[in-house]
C-alpha cells in the first residue's frame, strides 16, 4: 500500500474514551439551516455528506442556550426536551455515515440582533446599535446553568460532544476581557475572576455529561482588538479550562469587531498557527489551529512541525465535502479549493441567507441540486470557458453527457486570469487547477484558440448550445476618453499596458478596487509572506501585548493612485459585507484617494478634469483606467435564433452589470443539471 503523502494529518488522534480517525476538524459555521426545524433534513444531507467524505470530527454552526443568547429572534437553541428530536435527524444521519459530530453551544451576548441582549456590563459592541443589559449575580448563574442544560440536552440528541464557544468577542469572551467586563464582583476585576464564567461553564458540563463525551473549548488565543487580553492571561485561561475538564482547546482569532481581516482570502494561509504553537507548550490537551487552512500541504506541515494536534477547516469542506478523502488517497488535485472570498458563505449568513459556496452551488443544497446520471445522454456545446462555462461544461460530462467546450481563448479561466494576478486573490489559480483536472476527468472536448461562429455551431448537430461568453467592457464617453492615456482594466491587468506612477481609477466597484490593490502593490504579494501581512495589519509578530497587536506598518504603494466613481456617497459600500472593509481600509493605508460624486470633465495632456461638489480640478496623471461596468458579450445569440436555435445564455452573457462568479458558476451548473 502506498504510504499516505499527508501522514500526520492522517493519523488517528486518541482521545482516550474515543479515537478520531484523522486529525480534520470540520469548524463550526452557521449555514442558515440551524434555525428552522423544517431544515434540519437539509441539514442533516449537508453534514451526511461530509461524514461520507471523512472528515474526522463535524462541529455543527452555533446553537443558543436560551432565549437572550440568539443570535437572531427564532434562530437556533436548544434549551428545552422537546427541541432534541430536530437534532437527532443530524446525529442520526452522520452517525449512519460512520462520523461523529460535536454541537456548539453559542451565546450571543452583547453581538446579539434582539432587545433581549445581555453582557458581563453595560457595554455596547461598535457593530451593533443596541446595548446589552448587565447581567447580575443571579443572572450570571442562570446563563451557566442554560449552558450546562444544553449541553446534557445535546447528548441526550446523540451528538458526541459539544464545544462551547468562547471566543470571537461572544459571551463568554466578554467576561474574559477586560474591555468588555467591567465589573468589580466575583466575576470581574481580576483576570482569574473574569475566566470564573468560562471555567465554571466547562468545570460543570464536564459533571453533567460525564468523562465519555467530547467537550471542545474555543479559547480566544489572539483578540486583536484594543484592550484585549494579553499573552499571560491567555495562558491562564488555557490551563484552567484543561483543568475544568475539556478535551481538545480550538483556536479562536479575533473578533467581530477586530480591524485585522482574518479569514479573507488575502490572509495569508495558515497565517494564525503560530499563535497556537506558542501556547502548546503550556497545556497537555489537544490544540487545533484554524483559520485559511484549505490544502492538505499547508495541514500537514502546521502538524508535521508540531504546531498543533487538529487543523480546523469550515469553508474548504463547504467547497469540497470530499476534500478528506482526495487528500488522503492522493488526489489533491481534484480538491475544489476554498478560495475565502466569503461571498456565498458569510455573506449570505451575515443578511440571513442560507449559506452556500461560491465554487460549490451544491453546499447546504444537497437535497435539491444533485448531479445524476441523465436519461438521455446529448451533445452539448458550451461557449466560453470562464467559470460559468467551465462549471456548465464538467457538471453536464459528469451526468454523462457528450459535451464539447470552445473558447477564442488557448487557455481556460476567462476573467479569472484577471483575479489570479491581484495580490490577495493567488487562491484562484486554484479554483483554474480545479476546473482544468475536472475537464480531463469528466472527458469534456476542448477546442480552445480558435473562435467559433454560428455557422460551425448548427453545423455541429449539438442538442443544446450555451453561451457563455462572458462580456466586454462599457466604453466610458467624455472629452478626451479617446486619449493614450485612457486605458481600460483588461490592458493594465492584461500586462498590455504598464501605468504611470499616477492613475486615475474611474469606476469603484469590484473591479476598481481590484485593480487599485494591483496598481499600488509592486513585487511579491504580501498575502504570501506572512511576516509582511502581519506588520501591515498591525499583528504583533511574537502575538505579546493585549489583543495581540501593534502599530500597522504598511509598505510604501507603488502609485498614487485616485479610485472615482460618479455616484455620491462612499466608494465601496456596495461590496461584501464581510470583505468590503478590508479592501477599503487596505487602499486607505496605501494612500488611495476614493471620491463618489465625481463628474468626469475630460482627459488631455495634463490629466483628468474632473467636478466633485461643484469644485473643478485637474488629477495630474498618466493614466486613467476604465473600470465603468460591462456589457454581455453575445453576438453569437442573435445569428443563432434567427436559425431557429434558442441558446441558453449563462454567466456574463446572461448578466454583465457586475462580474459575479457566484452567480455564474451557480447558473451554470443549475442549467446542467437539468439537462
Amino acid at each position: 500500500m502506498t504510504a499516505s503523502p499527508y501522514p500526520h494529518l492522517f493519523q488517528p488522534l486518541d482521545l482516550g474514551f474515543c479515537t478520531l480517525p484523522n486529525r480534520v476538524l470540520m469548524g463550526s459555521m452557521h449555514t442558515g439551516l440551524e434555525d428552522h426545524a423544517r431544515d434540519f433534513p437539509k441539514l442533516a444531507a449537508y453534514f451526511r455528506e461530509r461524514a461520507e467524505g471523512g472528515v474526522g470530527l463535524m462541529v455543527t454552526g452555533g446553537i443558543a442556550p436560551n432565549l437572550v443568547g440568539w443570535l437572531k429572534p427564532f434562530a437556533g437553541k436548544l434549551s428545552w426536551p422537546w427541541e432534541i428530536h430536530k437534532h437527532r435527524i443530524v446525529t442520526q444521519a452522520v452517525h449512519g455515515a460512520g462520523g461523529k459530530i460535536c454541537m456548539q453551544i453559542l451565546h450571543a451576548g452583547r453581538y446579539a440582533a434582539h432587545p433581549l441582549l445581555v453582557s458581563a456590563s453595560k457595554v455596547k459592541a461598535p457593530i451593533s446599535p443596541l446595548t446589552p443589559r448587565a447581567l447580575t449575580a443571579w443572572g450570571v448563574e442562570r446563563q451557566i446553568k442554560a449552558f450546562v442544560n444544553t449541553a446534557r440536552l445535546a447528548r441526550e440528541a446523540g451528538y458526541d460532544g459539544v464545544e462551547v464557544m468562547g471566543s470571537e468577542g461572544y459571551l463568554i469572551n466578554q467576561f474574559l476581557s477586560a474591555r468588555t467586563n467591567k465589573r468589580t464582583d466575583a466575576w470581574g476585576g481580576t483576570p482569574e475572576k473574569r475566566m470564573r464564567f468560562a471555567v465554571e461553564i466547562v468545570r460543570r458540563i464536564r459533571e453533567a455529561v460525564g468523562p465519555d463525551f467530547i467537550l471542545i473549548y474555543r479559547l480566544s488565543m489572539l483578540e486583536l482588538v484594543e484592550g484585549g487580553s494579553d499573552w499571560d492571561e491567555i495562558v491562564l485561561q488555557a490551563k484552567a479550562i484543561e483543568a475544568a475538564g475539556a478535551t481538545i482547546i480550538n483556536t479562536g482569532i479575533g473578533w467581530h469587531e477586530a480591524r485585522v481581516p482574518t479569514i479573507a482570502t488575502s490572509v495569508p494561509r495558515a497565517a494564525f498557527a503560530g499563535v497556537t504553537a506558542k501556547l502548546k507548550p503550556h497545556v497537555a490537551l489537544p490544540l487545533v489551529a484554524t483559520n485559511r487552512i484549505n490544502m492538505p500541504e499547508v495541514a500537514e506541515d502546521i502538524l508535521a512541525r508540531g504546531q498543533a494536534d487538529m487543523v480546523s477547516m469550515a469553508r474548504p469542506l463547504l467547497a469540497d465535502p470530499q476534500w478528506v478523502a482526495k487528500a488522503r488517497t492522493g488526489r489533491r488535485d481534484e480538491i475544489n479549493t476554498c478560495i475565502a472570498c466569503n461571498q456565498a458563505c458569510l455573506d449570505h449568513v451575515f443578511v440571513a441567507k442560507k449559506a452556500s459556496c461560491l465554487v460549490n452551488p451544491r453546499a447546504c443544497a444537497e437535497t435539491e441540486l444533485n448531479y445524476l446520471p441523465a436519461a438521455t445522454p446529448r451533445r452539448i456545446a458550451v461557449v466560453g470557458a470562464g467559470p460559468a462555462g467551465l462549471a456548465c461544461a464538467t457538471v453536464a460530462a459528469e451526468r454523462g453527457h457528450q459535451v464539447t467546450l470552445m473558447d477564442a481563448s488557448p487557455r481556460i479561466g476567462g476573467q479569472f486570469n484577471l483575479a489570479k494576478t491581484i495580490p490577495g486573490k493567488e487562491e484562484f489559480h486554484e479554483t483554474l487547477r480545479y476546473f482544468d483536472k475536472r475537464l480531463q476527468l469528466t472527458g469534456v472536448e476542448q477546442r480552445l484558440g480558435a473562435a467559433v461562429d454560428a455557422e460551425q455551431l448548427l453545423a455541429g448537430g449539438f442538442d443544446e448550445i450555451v453561451l457563455a461568453t462572458g462580456i466586454r467592457p462599457r466604453k466610458v464617453d467624455f472629452p478626451g476618453s479617446d486619449h493614450p492615456k485612457v486605458v481600460s482594466y483588461l490592458d493594465v491587468l492584461g500586462g498590455k499596458v504598464q501605468p504611470g506612477h499616477k492613475v486615475a481609477i474611474i469606476g469603484a466597484g469590484g473591479i476598481g478596487f481590484d485593480v487599485a490593490e494591483h496598481l499600488v502593490h509592486e513585487g511579491e504579494s504580501p498575502t504570501l509572506d506572512t511576516g509582511r501581512w502581519l506588520a501591515e495589519w498591525g499583528v504583533a509578530p511574537d502575538f505579546e501585548g493585549a489583543g495581540g497587536l501593534a502599530k500597522p506598518r504598511p509598505e510604501a504603494p507603488a502609485r498614487e493612485v485616485w479610485l472615482l466613481q460618479r455616484s455620491p456617497g462612499k466608494p465601496g459600500a456596495k461590496l461584501g459585507k464581510t470583505t468590503g472593509w478590508i479592501h477599503r481600509s487596505a487602499l486607505k493605508a496605501k494612500g488611495v484617494q476614493a471620491l463618489g460624486g465625481v463628474e468626469y470633465l475630460g482627459v488631455d495632456d495634463s490629466g483628468l478634469r474632473i467636478r466633485v461638489d461643484g469644485r473643478e480640478q485637474v488629477l495630474p496623471v498618466d493614466h486613467v483606467v476604465v473600470c465603468a461596468g460591462q456589457e454581455p458579450l453575445r453576438a453569437l445569440f442573435d445569428p443563432l435564433v434567427a436559425a431557429g436555435r434558442q441558446p441558453h445564455l449563462i454567466g456574463g452573457a446572461d448578466v454583465a452589470a457586475e462580474l459575479d462568479a457566484k452567480r455564474a458558476i451557480d447558473q451554470g451548473s443549475r442549467l446542467a443539471a437539468g439537462f
